[in-house]
């Protein structure tokens, strides 16, 4: 953890999710009553936002957006802005998740333009960045993260708009989970990274980890410098498997 920084933990439904699970999101909020030491949010699938907005009401689980268009408004059949994720009750969205960059082909300069639009419209911005697997073994792990994260994001950024998570992409959905070592370097890097471009409100901003978190690693993963909290893929789906994430933080605290 980085002191003084309140972490999050947020999950990403990623394209699950049926009118059905709003019962696990009602679940969550139960057991979120008390304040586990952490932000907690769900990003839902674009068709659950607007109800799950309407059962968080004030609660202690906020909401985000999944992906938004750089644009207000337009002709952009089935894409959403960032304007519309406001009004239908997000506070934040994720941007250039690995799987967008490589299924949409979309580049860091693409990602820029979206995390102006969440600027935009009051959205705080979750951005991703990441190394495959190869590019790790090519060891340009550290190159390859710190030329997304200059890339990707946009001058100005403070602790309250802007949120990276790290995600190295092999170990996303594989169970395959980087060392210790592994995870405190890449995340001390980008904290350096963040520091040497916006100064001392570099210092505040969250650097999440992603990548096959669970209630069994989370604490240990947690408990490293510069792990901001994480974003949870897979395991953010059922209320048992999120909220014992979140629990790592009661650990922590106590």
């Amino acid at each position: 953890m980085t002191p003084g920084v309140r972490p999050l933990v947020a999950g990403n439904w990623k394209m699950n999710g049926l009118r059905g699970s709003e019962r696990e999101f009602e679940a969550m909020l139960e057991r979120a009553r008390a304040d586990r030491g952490a932000d907690l949010m769900i990003c839902p699938p674009a068709t659950l936002l607007m109800r799950l907005s309407a059962i968080a009401g004030n609660g202690p689980i906020a909401l985000g957006g999944q992906d938004c268009h750089a644009e207000v408004s337009g002709a952009h059949t089935g894409d959403l802005s960032a304007e519309m994720l406001a009004d239908a009750g997000a506070t934040a969205v994720i941007l250039g998740h690995s799987e967008r960059r490589q299924d949409h082909g979309e580049t860091s300069a693409q990602v820029a333009a979206k995390v102006e639009a969440a600027w935009r419209a009051g959205l705080t911005a979750i951005v991703c960045v990441g190394e495959t697997e190869a590019e790790r073994d090519e060891g340009r792990a550290v190159e390859v993260v710190l030329g997304q994260l200059q890339g990707s994001v946009p001058e100005g950024a403070t602790h309250e708009t802007l949120v990276v998570a790290y995600e190295p992409v092999w170990a996303i959905g594989t169970g395959r989970t980087p060392t210790a070592e592994d995870v405190r370097e890449m995340h001390s890097r980008q904290r350096e990274g963040l520091k040497a471009r916006f100064g001392k409100a570099g210092e505040a901003i969250r650097i999440l980890y992603g990548g096959s978190v669970k209630p069994a690693n989370a604490a240990e993963l947690m408990a490293i410098a510069n792990v901001d909290g994480a974003l949870v893929g897979g395991a953010s789906l059922k209320a048992d498997d999120f909220m014992g994430i979140a629990a790592a933080y009661e650990t922590l605290s106590g």
